[in-house]
Protein backbone atom coordinates (compact mmCIF):
# COMPACT_ATOMS: atom_id res chain seq x y z
CA UNK A 1 0.00 0.00 0.00
CA UNK A 2 2.16 2.84 -1.30
CA UNK A 3 1.53 6.31 0.11
CA UNK A 4 0.66 7.47 -3.41
CA UNK A 5 -1.88 4.70 -4.08
CA UNK A 6 -5.67 4.96 -4.01
CA UNK A 7 -5.75 2.16 -1.44
CA UNK A 8 -3.68 4.33 0.89
CA UNK A 9 -5.94 7.33 0.34
CA UNK A 10 -8.87 5.27 1.58
CA UNK A 11 -6.85 3.79 4.46
CA UNK A 12 -5.68 7.23 5.61
CA UNK A 13 -9.14 8.80 5.35
CA UNK A 14 -10.79 5.98 7.32
CA UNK A 15 -8.03 5.92 9.95
CA UNK A 16 -8.13 9.69 10.47
CA UNK A 17 -11.95 9.74 10.59
CA UNK A 18 -12.09 7.10 13.33
CA UNK A 19 -8.97 8.26 15.20
CA UNK A 20 -10.09 11.88 15.57
CA UNK A 21 -13.46 10.83 17.04
CA UNK A 22 -12.16 8.34 19.59
CA UNK A 23 -11.70 9.14 23.30
CA UNK A 24 -8.17 10.31 24.12
CA UNK A 25 -7.14 7.06 25.84
CA UNK A 26 -8.29 4.97 22.89
CA UNK A 27 -6.38 6.97 20.28
CA UNK A 28 -2.83 5.56 20.76
CA UNK A 29 -3.87 1.87 20.73
CA UNK A 30 -6.10 2.44 17.70
CA UNK A 31 -3.31 4.21 15.79
CA UNK A 32 -0.87 1.46 16.73
CA UNK A 33 -3.30 -1.16 15.46
CA UNK A 34 -3.76 0.74 12.19
CA UNK A 35 0.03 1.01 11.80
CA UNK A 36 0.50 -2.72 12.33
CA UNK A 37 -2.25 -3.49 9.83
CA UNK A 38 -0.49 -1.21 7.32
CA UNK A 39 2.88 -2.93 7.85
CA UNK A 40 1.42 -6.44 7.89
CA UNK A 41 -0.34 -5.75 4.59
CA UNK A 42 2.97 -4.64 3.07
CA UNK A 43 5.30 -7.31 4.46
CA UNK A 44 3.50 -9.88 6.65
CA UNK A 45 6.54 -12.16 7.00
CA UNK A 46 8.51 -9.42 8.77
CA UNK A 47 5.77 -8.36 11.19
CA UNK A 48 7.14 -10.59 14.01
CA UNK A 49 10.53 -8.86 13.69
CA UNK A 50 8.94 -5.43 14.13
CA UNK A 51 7.00 -6.65 17.19
CA UNK A 52 10.13 -8.18 18.76
CA UNK A 53 12.15 -5.01 18.14
CA UNK A 54 9.42 -2.87 19.72
CA UNK A 55 9.43 -5.08 22.82
CA UNK A 56 13.23 -5.12 22.93
CA UNK A 57 13.56 -1.33 22.71
CA UNK A 58 10.82 -0.84 25.28
CA UNK A 59 12.60 -3.18 27.71
CA UNK A 60 15.99 -1.52 27.19
CA UNK A 61 14.39 1.88 27.60
CA UNK A 62 12.83 0.91 30.92
CA UNK A 63 16.22 -0.39 32.00
CA UNK A 64 17.69 3.08 31.50
CA UNK A 65 15.74 4.25 34.56
CA UNK A 66 17.58 1.76 36.79
CA UNK A 67 21.07 1.34 38.18
CA UNK A 68 22.50 -0.33 35.06
CA UNK A 69 21.77 2.44 32.58
CA UNK A 70 24.99 2.06 30.56
CA UNK A 71 24.56 -1.69 30.22
CA UNK A 72 21.00 -1.34 28.92
CA UNK A 73 22.07 1.46 26.56
CA UNK A 74 24.86 -0.69 25.10
CA UNK A 75 22.53 -3.68 24.84
CA UNK A 76 19.85 -1.67 23.05
CA UNK A 77 22.16 0.11 20.61
CA UNK A 78 24.36 -2.87 19.79
CA UNK A 79 21.39 -5.22 19.56
CA UNK A 80 19.57 -2.89 17.16
CA UNK A 81 22.69 -2.45 15.03
CA UNK A 82 23.28 -6.21 14.99
CA UNK A 83 19.78 -6.86 13.65
CA UNK A 84 20.19 -4.13 11.03
CA UNK A 85 23.63 -5.39 9.99
CA UNK A 86 22.38 -8.97 9.71
CA UNK A 87 19.57 -8.18 7.32
CA UNK A 88 21.53 -5.64 5.26
CA UNK A 89 24.77 -7.61 4.85
CA UNK A 90 24.03 -11.32 5.31
CA UNK A 91 23.45 -11.84 1.58
CA UNK A 92 26.71 -10.04 0.78
CA UNK A 93 28.65 -12.16 3.29
CA UNK A 94 26.98 -15.34 2.03
CA UNK A 95 28.50 -14.75 -1.40
CA UNK A 96 31.96 -14.82 0.18
CA UNK A 97 31.56 -18.30 1.65
CA UNK A 98 34.25 -20.77 0.43
CA UNK A 99 33.91 -24.14 -1.28
CA UNK A 100 30.71 -23.30 -3.09
CA UNK A 101 28.65 -23.07 0.09
CA UNK A 102 25.39 -21.20 -0.36
CA UNK A 103 22.82 -19.87 2.09
CA UNK A 104 19.22 -19.00 1.21
CA UNK A 105 18.71 -15.31 0.42
CA UNK A 106 17.26 -13.21 3.25
CA UNK A 107 14.69 -10.52 2.40
CA UNK A 108 15.37 -7.02 3.72
CA UNK A 109 12.51 -5.95 6.03
CA UNK A 110 10.67 -2.89 4.77
CA UNK A 111 11.90 0.29 6.47
CA UNK A 112 14.24 -1.51 8.88
CA UNK A 113 16.88 1.24 8.77
CA UNK A 114 14.36 3.96 9.58
CA UNK A 115 12.81 2.34 12.63
CA UNK A 116 16.21 1.08 13.82
CA UNK A 117 17.68 4.59 13.70
CA UNK A 118 14.60 5.93 15.49
CA UNK A 119 15.07 3.27 18.17
CA UNK A 120 18.73 4.16 18.69
CA UNK A 121 17.96 7.87 18.90
CA UNK A 122 15.29 7.18 21.55
CA UNK A 123 17.66 5.12 23.72
CA UNK A 124 20.54 7.60 23.43
CA UNK A 125 18.32 10.62 24.10
CA UNK A 126 16.74 8.92 27.10
CA UNK A 127 20.15 7.96 28.49
CA UNK A 128 21.39 11.54 28.04
CA UNK A 129 18.29 12.94 29.70
CA UNK A 130 17.16 14.74 26.54
CA UNK A 131 13.80 12.96 26.76
CA UNK A 132 12.15 10.98 29.56
CA UNK A 133 12.03 7.20 29.55
CA UNK A 134 8.64 6.22 28.11
CA UNK A 135 6.68 3.94 30.46
CA UNK A 136 3.99 3.00 27.94
CA UNK A 137 4.76 0.11 25.60
CA UNK A 138 1.99 1.30 23.28
CA UNK A 139 3.62 4.68 22.75
CA UNK A 140 7.11 3.22 22.21
CA UNK A 141 5.72 0.74 19.67
CA UNK A 142 3.74 3.51 17.96
CA UNK A 143 6.86 5.71 17.82
CA UNK A 144 8.76 2.94 16.02
CA UNK A 145 6.00 1.71 13.71
CA UNK A 146 3.80 4.73 12.85
CA UNK A 147 2.49 3.93 9.37
CA UNK A 148 3.37 7.37 7.97
CA UNK A 149 7.10 6.99 8.76
CA UNK A 150 7.82 3.26 9.09
CA UNK A 151 8.68 2.61 5.44
CA UNK A 152 10.80 5.61 4.45
CA UNK A 153 11.01 8.07 7.33
CA UNK A 154 11.50 10.82 8.20
CA UNK A 155 13.48 9.61 11.21
CA UNK A 156 11.64 11.14 14.17
CA UNK A 157 13.03 12.10 17.56
CA UNK A 158 11.32 10.65 20.60
CA UNK A 159 11.40 13.92 22.53
CA UNK A 160 9.21 15.57 19.90
CA UNK A 161 6.89 12.74 18.87
CA UNK A 162 6.19 10.74 22.04
CA UNK A 163 4.51 13.67 23.86
CA UNK A 164 2.21 14.11 20.86
CA UNK A 165 0.93 10.55 21.27
CA UNK A 166 -0.10 11.35 24.83
CA UNK A 167 -2.10 14.41 23.76
CA UNK A 168 -5.71 14.46 22.56
CA UNK A 169 -6.27 15.08 18.85
CA UNK A 170 -9.43 16.40 17.26
CA UNK A 171 -10.40 17.62 13.81
CA UNK A 172 -8.97 21.03 12.95
CA UNK A 173 -9.95 22.62 9.63
CA UNK A 174 -6.83 24.81 9.32
CA UNK A 175 -4.52 21.87 10.02
CA UNK A 176 -6.33 19.63 7.51
CA UNK A 177 -6.07 22.38 4.89
CA UNK A 178 -2.30 22.42 5.47
CA UNK A 179 -2.28 18.65 5.12
CA UNK A 180 -4.20 18.75 1.83
CA UNK A 181 -1.78 21.29 0.35
CA UNK A 182 1.20 19.23 1.44
CA UNK A 183 -0.35 16.00 0.18
CA UNK A 184 -0.96 17.60 -3.22
CA UNK A 185 2.66 18.79 -3.40
CA UNK A 186 3.87 15.30 -2.51
CA UNK A 187 1.72 13.72 -5.20
CA UNK A 188 2.95 16.26 -7.77
CA UNK A 189 6.55 15.28 -7.06
CA UNK A 190 6.05 11.52 -6.93
CA UNK A 191 3.27 10.88 -9.46
CA UNK A 192 3.66 13.67 -12.02
CA UNK A 193 7.45 14.11 -11.97
CA UNK A 194 9.44 11.22 -10.50
CA UNK A 195 7.43 8.27 -11.81
CA UNK A 196 7.03 9.81 -15.25
CA UNK A 197 10.72 10.73 -15.43
CA UNK A 198 11.63 7.19 -14.40
CA UNK A 199 10.32 5.80 -17.73
CA UNK A 200 13.14 7.48 -19.60
CA UNK A 201 15.81 7.25 -16.89
CA UNK A 202 15.41 3.49 -16.38
CA UNK A 203 15.78 2.89 -20.11
CA UNK A 204 18.96 4.99 -20.28
CA UNK A 205 20.67 3.13 -17.44
CA UNK A 206 19.54 -0.27 -18.69
CA UNK A 207 21.08 0.34 -22.15
CA UNK A 208 23.70 2.99 -21.40
CA UNK A 209 26.35 1.41 -23.67
CA UNK A 210 24.18 2.13 -26.73
CA UNK A 211 23.78 5.88 -26.12
CA UNK A 212 25.79 8.99 -26.88
CA UNK A 213 27.08 11.59 -24.45
CA UNK A 214 24.08 13.90 -24.38
CA UNK A 215 21.75 11.00 -23.63
CA UNK A 216 23.98 9.82 -20.78
CA UNK A 217 24.10 13.36 -19.37
CA UNK A 218 20.32 13.35 -19.47
CA UNK A 219 20.33 10.02 -17.62
CA UNK A 220 22.61 11.33 -14.85
CA UNK A 221 20.64 14.54 -14.37
CA UNK A 222 17.33 12.72 -14.80
CA UNK A 223 18.11 10.16 -12.11
CA UNK A 224 19.22 12.88 -9.70
CA UNK A 225 15.91 14.68 -10.20
CA UNK A 226 13.91 11.44 -10.14
CA UNK A 227 15.37 10.45 -6.77
CA UNK A 228 15.00 13.94 -5.31
CA UNK A 229 11.40 14.45 -6.31
CA UNK A 230 10.46 10.91 -5.28
CA UNK A 231 12.07 11.04 -1.86
CA UNK A 232 11.12 14.61 -1.01
CA UNK A 233 7.59 14.03 -2.32
CA UNK A 234 7.26 10.86 -0.26
CA UNK A 235 8.47 12.74 2.83
CA UNK A 236 5.79 15.36 2.22
CA UNK A 237 3.13 12.65 1.91
CA UNK A 238 4.31 11.30 5.27
CA UNK A 239 4.18 14.76 6.88
CA UNK A 240 0.73 15.36 5.42
CA UNK A 241 -0.47 12.02 6.81
CA UNK A 242 0.75 13.09 10.24
CA UNK A 243 -1.05 16.43 9.97
CA UNK A 244 -4.34 14.71 9.18
CA UNK A 245 -3.93 12.89 12.50
CA UNK A 246 -2.84 15.99 14.42
CA UNK A 247 0.86 15.00 14.48
CA UNK A 248 3.71 17.31 13.51
CA UNK A 249 6.45 15.28 11.77
CA UNK A 250 9.85 16.81 10.93
CA UNK A 251 10.66 18.28 7.52
CA UNK A 252 13.08 16.16 5.54
CA UNK A 253 14.01 18.42 2.59
CA UNK A 254 14.48 22.16 2.16
CA UNK A 255 15.23 22.80 -1.54
CA UNK A 256 18.72 21.20 -1.43
CA UNK A 257 19.29 21.47 -5.20
CA UNK A 258 19.75 25.24 -4.77
CA UNK A 259 22.67 24.79 -2.37
CA UNK A 260 25.93 26.63 -3.06
CA UNK A 261 28.14 24.12 -1.20
CA UNK A 262 27.98 20.55 0.10
CA UNK A 263 27.74 21.53 3.74
CA UNK A 264 24.58 23.44 2.90
CA UNK A 265 23.30 20.64 0.67
CA UNK A 266 23.63 18.01 3.39
CA UNK A 267 21.87 20.28 5.88
CA UNK A 268 18.91 20.44 3.48
CA UNK A 269 18.88 16.90 1.99
CA UNK A 270 17.35 14.03 3.99
CA UNK A 271 17.53 16.29 7.03
CA UNK A 272 16.39 13.69 9.54
CA UNK A 273 19.19 11.32 8.46
CA UNK A 274 21.82 14.08 8.25
CA UNK A 275 20.85 15.26 11.73
CA UNK A 276 20.99 11.68 13.00
CA UNK A 277 24.53 11.28 11.65
CA UNK A 278 25.53 14.61 13.20
CA UNK A 279 24.15 13.85 16.66
CA UNK A 280 24.78 10.12 17.02
CA UNK A 281 27.89 9.49 14.92
CA UNK A 282 29.90 12.63 14.10
CA UNK A 283 29.66 14.32 17.52
CA UNK A 284 30.58 11.15 19.49
CA UNK A 285 33.53 10.58 17.13
CA UNK A 286 34.78 14.15 17.56
CA UNK A 287 34.59 13.98 21.36
CA UNK A 288 35.76 10.38 21.73
CA UNK A 289 38.88 9.91 23.86
CA UNK A 290 41.27 7.84 21.73
CA UNK A 291 44.41 8.12 23.84
CA UNK A 292 44.31 4.42 24.65
CA UNK A 293 43.98 3.41 21.01
CA UNK A 294 46.75 5.76 19.81
CA UNK A 295 49.10 5.11 22.77
CA UNK A 296 48.90 8.72 23.86
CA UNK A 297 49.66 10.24 20.47
CA UNK A 298 46.15 11.62 20.00
CA UNK A 299 43.46 12.50 22.48
CA UNK A 300 40.79 13.41 19.91
CA UNK A 301 40.31 12.35 16.30
CA UNK A 302 40.87 15.17 13.77
CA UNK A 303 37.50 16.62 12.66
CA UNK A 304 38.35 15.99 9.00
CA UNK A 305 38.91 12.31 9.73
CA UNK A 306 35.54 12.22 11.49
CA UNK A 307 33.92 13.78 8.41
CA UNK A 308 35.53 11.09 6.26
CA UNK A 309 34.37 8.27 8.55
CA UNK A 310 30.80 9.57 8.70
CA UNK A 311 30.38 9.75 4.92
CA UNK A 312 32.20 6.47 4.32
CA UNK A 313 29.91 4.72 6.79
CA UNK A 314 26.92 6.48 5.20
CA UNK A 315 27.86 4.95 1.85
CA UNK A 316 28.38 1.53 3.42
CA UNK A 317 24.98 1.81 5.15
CA UNK A 318 23.26 2.38 1.80
CA UNK A 319 24.74 -0.85 0.53
CA UNK A 320 27.74 -3.17 0.75
CA UNK A 321 28.48 -3.01 -2.98
CA UNK A 322 31.40 -1.06 -4.43
CA UNK A 323 29.25 1.64 -6.13
CA UNK A 324 27.75 2.66 -2.78
CA UNK A 325 31.17 2.72 -1.13
CA UNK A 326 32.51 4.93 -3.94
CA UNK A 327 29.45 7.19 -3.55
CA UNK A 328 30.24 7.55 0.15
CA UNK A 329 33.90 8.26 -0.61
CA UNK A 330 32.91 10.93 -3.13
CA UNK A 331 30.72 12.66 -0.55
CA UNK A 332 33.63 12.50 1.92
CA UNK A 333 35.98 14.02 -0.68
CA UNK A 334 33.51 16.77 -1.49
CA UNK A 335 33.06 17.74 2.16
CA UNK A 336 36.72 17.41 3.11
CA UNK A 337 37.83 19.37 0.04
CA UNK A 338 35.33 22.06 0.89
CA UNK A 339 36.62 22.32 4.47
CA UNK A 340 40.22 22.55 3.25
CA UNK A 341 39.28 25.33 0.82
CA UNK A 342 37.51 27.20 3.61
CA UNK A 343 40.61 26.91 5.81
CA UNK A 344 42.82 28.18 3.01
CA UNK A 345 40.66 30.99 1.63
CA UNK A 346 38.16 31.57 4.44
CA UNK A 347 34.48 30.74 4.56
CA UNK A 348 32.32 32.32 1.83
CA UNK A 349 30.53 35.52 2.68
CA UNK A 350 26.81 35.38 3.34
CA UNK A 351 26.12 37.87 0.58
CA UNK A 352 27.60 36.55 -2.65
CA UNK A 353 27.09 38.16 -6.08
CA UNK A 354 24.22 36.41 -7.85
CA UNK A 355 26.30 35.22 -10.81
CA UNK A 356 28.92 33.66 -8.56
CA UNK A 357 26.25 32.04 -6.38
CA UNK A 358 24.56 30.44 -9.38
CA UNK A 359 27.96 29.29 -10.64
CA UNK A 360 28.55 27.55 -7.31
CA UNK A 361 25.11 25.96 -7.46
CA UNK A 362 25.89 24.62 -10.93
CA UNK A 363 29.22 23.11 -9.79
CA UNK A 364 27.64 21.50 -6.72
CA UNK A 365 24.81 20.08 -8.84
CA UNK A 366 27.19 18.60 -11.43
CA UNK A 367 29.34 16.97 -8.74
CA UNK A 368 26.21 15.67 -7.02
CA UNK A 369 25.01 14.15 -10.32
CA UNK A 370 28.36 12.38 -10.74
CA UNK A 371 27.92 10.80 -7.33
CA UNK A 372 24.35 9.86 -8.18
CA UNK A 373 25.54 7.74 -11.12
CA UNK A 374 27.35 5.48 -8.64
CA UNK A 375 24.32 5.56 -6.35
CA UNK A 376 22.09 4.43 -9.23
CA UNK A 377 24.54 1.70 -10.19
CA UNK A 378 24.32 0.35 -6.65
CA UNK A 379 20.54 0.62 -6.51
CA UNK A 380 19.24 -0.86 -9.76
CA UNK A 381 17.01 -2.29 -11.03
CA UNK A 382 18.41 -3.33 -14.37
CA UNK A 383 18.24 -6.41 -16.58
CA UNK A 384 21.72 -7.06 -15.19
CA UNK A 385 23.07 -5.37 -12.05
CA UNK A 386 25.42 -2.47 -12.71
CA UNK A 387 28.79 -2.27 -10.99
CA UNK A 388 31.37 0.40 -10.28
CA UNK A 389 33.00 -0.23 -13.67
CA UNK A 390 29.65 0.40 -15.38
CA UNK A 391 29.31 3.70 -13.53
CA UNK A 392 32.80 4.76 -14.64
CA UNK A 393 32.03 3.81 -18.25
CA UNK A 394 28.73 5.68 -17.99
CA UNK A 395 30.50 8.86 -16.85
CA UNK A 396 33.25 8.52 -19.49
CA UNK A 397 30.57 8.11 -22.13
CA UNK A 398 29.11 11.52 -21.22
CA UNK A 399 31.86 13.24 -23.24
CA UNK A 400 31.57 11.22 -26.44
CA UNK A 401 29.33 11.57 -29.50
CA UNK A 402 27.84 14.93 -28.48
CA UNK A 403 25.47 15.13 -31.41
CA UNK A 404 22.10 16.90 -30.96
CA UNK A 405 20.64 14.96 -33.91
CA UNK A 406 21.69 11.64 -32.41
CA UNK A 407 20.34 12.76 -29.03
CA UNK A 408 16.89 13.50 -30.46
CA UNK A 409 16.79 10.12 -32.19
CA UNK A 410 17.89 8.29 -29.03
CA UNK A 411 15.21 9.96 -26.91
CA UNK A 412 12.58 8.97 -29.48
CA UNK A 413 13.85 5.37 -29.63
CA UNK A 414 14.04 5.08 -25.83
CA UNK A 415 10.40 6.13 -25.45
CA UNK A 416 9.03 4.18 -28.44
CA UNK A 417 7.65 1.15 -26.60
CA UNK A 418 4.37 -0.12 -25.19
CA UNK A 419 2.16 2.82 -24.19
CA UNK A 420 4.32 5.35 -26.08
CA UNK A 421 4.64 3.45 -29.37
CA UNK A 422 3.35 6.42 -31.33
CA UNK A 423 4.96 9.71 -32.29
CA UNK A 424 2.08 11.74 -30.85
CA UNK A 425 2.28 9.93 -27.49
CA UNK A 426 6.03 10.52 -27.33
CA UNK A 427 5.53 14.21 -28.03
CA UNK A 428 2.84 14.42 -25.34
CA UNK A 429 5.10 12.60 -22.87
CA UNK A 430 7.97 15.04 -23.47
CA UNK A 431 5.63 18.03 -23.30
CA UNK A 432 3.97 16.85 -20.06
CA UNK A 433 7.25 15.95 -18.37
CA UNK A 434 8.84 19.27 -19.33
CA UNK A 435 5.84 21.23 -18.04
CA UNK A 436 5.72 19.21 -14.79
CA UNK A 437 9.44 19.75 -14.18
CA UNK A 438 9.17 23.49 -14.85
CA UNK A 439 6.19 23.79 -12.52
CA UNK A 440 7.83 21.73 -9.75
CA UNK A 441 11.08 23.69 -10.01
CA UNK A 442 9.18 26.97 -9.99
CA UNK A 443 7.52 25.97 -6.72
CA UNK A 444 10.93 24.98 -5.32
CA UNK A 445 12.44 28.28 -6.47
CA UNK A 446 9.66 30.30 -4.86
CA UNK A 447 9.97 28.39 -1.62
CA UNK A 448 13.74 28.85 -1.50
CA UNK A 449 14.11 32.48 -2.51
CA UNK A 450 10.73 34.15 -1.95
CA UNK A 451 9.81 32.39 1.32
CA UNK A 452 13.26 31.54 2.77
CA UNK A 453 12.52 27.81 2.96
CA UNK A 454 9.35 28.04 4.98
CA UNK A 455 7.47 24.69 5.12
CA UNK A 456 6.33 23.82 1.62
CA UNK A 457 2.60 23.96 2.37
CA UNK A 458 2.94 27.41 3.99
CA UNK A 459 4.90 28.72 1.02
CA UNK A 460 2.16 27.50 -1.31
CA UNK A 461 -0.53 29.12 0.85
CA UNK A 462 1.32 32.45 0.70
CA UNK A 463 1.12 32.67 -3.12
CA UNK A 464 -1.26 35.32 -4.50
CA UNK A 465 -2.88 33.10 -7.13
CA UNK A 466 -3.45 30.08 -4.91
CA UNK A 467 -6.58 28.78 -6.62
CA UNK A 468 -4.84 28.72 -10.00
CA UNK A 469 -1.94 26.81 -8.43
CA UNK A 470 -4.33 24.32 -6.80
CA UNK A 471 -6.04 23.62 -10.13
CA UNK A 472 -2.65 23.26 -11.84
CA UNK A 473 -1.52 20.81 -9.17
CA UNK A 474 -4.71 18.81 -9.60
CA UNK A 475 -4.36 18.58 -13.38
CA UNK A 476 -0.73 17.44 -13.21
CA UNK A 477 -1.54 14.81 -10.58
CA UNK A 478 -4.51 13.41 -12.53
CA UNK A 479 -2.52 13.19 -15.77
CA UNK A 480 0.32 11.53 -13.86
CA UNK A 481 -2.06 8.87 -12.54
CA UNK A 482 -3.47 8.33 -16.04
CA UNK A 483 0.03 7.82 -17.44
CA UNK A 484 0.80 5.28 -14.72
CA UNK A 485 -2.32 3.28 -15.57
CA UNK A 486 -1.47 3.42 -19.24
CA UNK A 487 2.13 2.40 -19.33
CA UNK A 488 3.91 1.91 -16.03
CA UNK A 489 3.44 1.62 -12.29
CA UNK A 490 4.33 3.76 -9.31
CA UNK A 491 7.63 3.33 -7.50
CA UNK A 492 6.23 1.04 -4.80
CA UNK A 493 6.97 2.29 -1.32
CA UNK A 494 9.34 4.94 -2.65
CA UNK A 495 12.84 4.77 -4.07
CA UNK A 496 14.40 4.98 -0.59
CA UNK A 497 12.30 2.26 1.03
CA UNK A 498 14.90 -0.40 0.17
CA UNK A 499 17.49 1.10 2.50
Amino acid sequence: MSLQSFAYFGFLALTALLYLHLPRRAQPPFLLGASWVFYAAAMPAMMPLLLVLCAFIYGCGRGLAGAHKKAFLRLGVLGSLAVLAFFKYVNFLARLLPWGLRLPAVALPLGISFYTFAAISYLVDAARGDCPVERSFLRVALFLSLFATVTQGPICRAGRLLPQFAAEHRFDAARCTRALRLFALGLLKTVAVSDVLGVLVNNIFAHYAEYGGLMLMLGAVGYTLQLYFNFSGYSELARASGLFLGLELPENFKTPLFSTNFSELWSRWHISFSGWLQDYLFTPLVWADVEGLTRGRLRRLPPLLCVFLVFFLSGFWHGSTLPFIIWGLLQAIYRMGEELLHRRFGKPKKRTPALRAWGKRAVVFVLWCIGMVFFRAGTGPNPQPLGAADAVRFLCGCVRALSPARFAGEVYAALYSDFYAHSLMIALYVLFLSAALVFAFWLEYRRCFAYKNKPAELALAAEKHRMLLYWTLTVFILVGFILQSGGFGASGFGMYAGF
